[in-house]
């Protein structure tokens, strides 16, 4: 695709870039503010999204074997999925891990672990997301500590840490910390990342769980900017320039079936961001006004039954996705409803991107639909409803007294039991679930981790636990705990105690022992 020059489709017509008129004139040129037709000026034209696949399970031996797969078979991003013991601060040893090591996602727990994960794979050359929020300071100090052992750039390091608290509180539950505490993790992650690794995206402000919770595409898309706007108050508050930190910031969205309804969001998220980090925080430099994004399709539209139905789910939500000008692209596998993606449909999800990208057309011309009536009348309409959410959460006093208050779950609740009512009412027709039914035609193959995976990472972390230097450990950790009781940067404070062999679990406690715990209910 790169290096070509005009483009034509199949009855050899030529195309333009893109494609207006007088009446939308107002939505401007694509890769300049407000950004609504598309973040960069030449799209997909100039170079594809990044194909992302999200994988991760087991031990890191088994995970990095699924990324050197992904990466064999064309995926241009890693995107790593860790269990859930590792994103809620427990070592694979620790009783709070018993059953869950490996299930969800690959175990770390220290930095042998990550070594081991990204064995052989060329960090200065691949960018690599993680999707964690409470532990994210940790995993992107075991990630630069494999970097600096590798004698590679920490300049040269891109990616992604999720690194966004806010949402777990609304909607999915993996914190640790109140959210004071955890805030200033936050922007510590932005503040070292300035300086240190300035091709580093410090976050990943994310809208997908609060949709996986039951919210709608309005809610998803105002709670995610109140969040942003959040956290952009809070690295000012810490001194940070807008203008800096402001470039790394990145999205996560979710794209479910409605097809016109999710382009119109992600063409209103960025018109919408664009202006409020315009107008509102000053902003005058477009890269940091710029919103940019990564999409995953919806995990919870796809089905148990028929699970090959799920294929063309996510075809659908794949291809809004890019007419929507997605910066990079996770799309599920056909089997996750029922666990795991196997080998082989891990790479059908892969492939349709690909065909998406090579063989569609609609990465020829940008922001295909721009123009369109109801695409633009939906844009606004989806823009003006967000808003007013922004404006009511302010009203309330903002998102954390929102979060605890429960106002903002109340809110995702109560849409979750409407789309419910109309499932079990038939208003909403799901294909094989509530009509189309069929009996099961046979078991679908599903990936298990095995229990010897399980007690391998263990006995592991136990022999790599034992062959420390515990003077030095003793003194990193004292070193983070002074830290965590002052106003020092925690960065620098969490590299010397990975380096210094310091497990996840035990990094994890210290901070836990100076910033409490959160509990739902609880006024921080």
């Amino acid at each position: 695709m790169m290096g070509k020059d005009k483009f034509f489709n199949s009855s050899h017509i030529e195309l333009s870039p893109y494609y207006e008129n007088q009446t939308h004139s107002a939505l401007g040129r694509p890769g300049h503010f407000p950004f609504t037709r598309g973040a960069q000026e030449t799209m997909y034209r100039g170079q594809f999204w990044t194909m992302r696949q999200y994988a991760g399970f087991g031990s890191a031996k088994e995970s990095n074997r699924r990324y050197r797969i992904l990466l064999e078979k064309g995926t241009t991003g890693l995107s790593v999925a860790f269990d859930l013991p590792t994103q809620m601060g427990y070592d694979s040893d620790h009783v709070m891990a018993t059953g869950e090591v490996g299930k969800a996602g690959v175990a770390i727990s220290s930095l042998e672990d990550m070594e081991i994960l990204f064995d052989k794979l060329p960090l200065e050359k691949i960018s690599t997301s993680m999707t964690i929020n409470s532990t994210a300071g940790i995993l992107l100090a075991l990630y630069i500590a494999v970097a600096k052992k590798r004698n590679i750039s920490l300049k040269n390091l891109r990616g992604t840490v999720q690194n966004d608290l806010l949402k777990e509180y609304i909607a999915r539950g993996t914190y640790i910390y109140p959210p004071k505490p955890s805030l200033r993790i936050i922007t510590d992650i932005f503040s070292y990342c300035q300086k240190e690794t300035p091709n580093w995206n410090t976050i990943s402000i994310s809208g997908y769980h609060i949709r996986e919770a039951g919210a709608t595409a309005v809610q998803e898309l105002s709670f995610t900017l109140a969040n942003a706007i959040t956290y952009v108050e809070a690295a000012l508050t810490r001194g940070l320039n807008i203008d800096e930190f402001g470039q790394r910031l990145s999205f996560f969205f979710n794209v479910h079936n409605n097809f016109f309804e999710e382009i119109a969001k992600f063409r209103a998220a960025r018109r919408m961001w664009a202006n409020i980090m315009k107008d509102r925080f000053h902003a005058k430099s477009e890269k940091a006004q710029k919103l940019r994004f990564h999409t995953q399709t919806a995990g919870v539209t796809l089905t148990a039954q028929q699970p090959e139905n799920n294929i063309c789910r996510v075809t659908l939500q794949a291809l809004a996705a890019v007419l929507g000008g997605t910066q990079s692209l996770h799309t599920n596998s056909m089997d996750e409803a029922l666990g795991l993606p196997t080998e082989k449909a891990a790479t059908i999800a892969l492939r349709t991107q690909q065909i998406i990208a090579h063989e569609s057309g609609v990465t020829d011309v940008i922001d295909p639909l721009g123009g369109s009536y109801y695409i633009e009348s939906l844009t606004d309409e989806i823009e003006r409803l967000a808003f007013a959410y922004i404006e009511r959460i302010e009203s309330l006093g903002g998102v954390i007294k929102c979060i605890e208050s429960g106002w903002l779950q109340g809110e995702i609740h109560n849409s979750a039991y409407q789309y419910q009512k109309n499932v079990e009412e038939k208003k909403e027709i799901i294909v094989g679930v509530n009509d189309f039914i069929e009996e099961s035609l046979g078991n679908t193959e599903t990936l298990k981790v095995s229990e010897e995976i399980v007690r391998d990472q263990v006995t592991r972390l136990k022999d790599f636990k034992a062959r420390r230097d515990v003077a030095k450990l003793r003194q990193a950790l004292v070193a983070l705990e002074t830290a965590a009781k002052s106003t020092d940067n925690l960065m620098p404070f969490f590299i010397s105690a990975v380096e210094n062999h310091a497990t996840l679990g035990e990094i994890s406690d210290v901070l836990r022992k100076v910033f409490g715990q959160f509990k739902e209910g609880v006024k921080a």
